[in-house]
């Protein structure tokens, strides 16, 4: 996977945006990134869109595992309320789903009532995947 891109990994170029907005050429633009140089804020952004998540969730749960409340461009722990928000996809491969479940346990232990809605998120999936 080292120097590959979406497009690559997946097969598949998408080509120029058919839309004009910041959001749609941003995610044109990033599958023609290399996954390896991608920042949090791409990963939130590309996860956030549920776009290339068999490549990119694992790389965001690395970096979760290593900072737990890893922010982008919007608050902290928005790369983590974008993984969380995949749940059903996560469900589909248990293995990630518990990696991502002992992230959320750190990150509520951390975020605590000073991050009040983060922490209620954090709590809410905790209790969907035991449900």
């Amino acid at each position: 996977m080292p120097g590959k891109t979406l497009d690559e990994l997946e097969n598949l170029t998408w080509g120029e945006p058919a839309f004009d907005s910041y959001l749609v050429a941003t995610c044109h633009r990033l599958r023609k990134k290399p996954v390896d140089e991608f920042t949090v804020e791409d990963l939130r952004i590309m996860i956030g869109q549920k776009i290339g998540l068999e490549f990119l969730l694992p790389r965001a749960i690395d970096v979760l595992e290593r900072e737990p409340l890893a922010a982008g461009d919007f608050f902290v722990g928005d790369l983590l309320v974008n993984v969380i928000a995949c749940v059903d996809w996560l469900r589909t491969h248990p293995h990630l789903l518990h990696r991502v479940a002992s992230v959320v346990k750190r990150a509520a232990a951390e975020s605590g009532e000073q991050h009040g809605e983060l922490h209620a998120a954090l709590l809410e999936f905790l209790a969907r995947i035991r449900a």
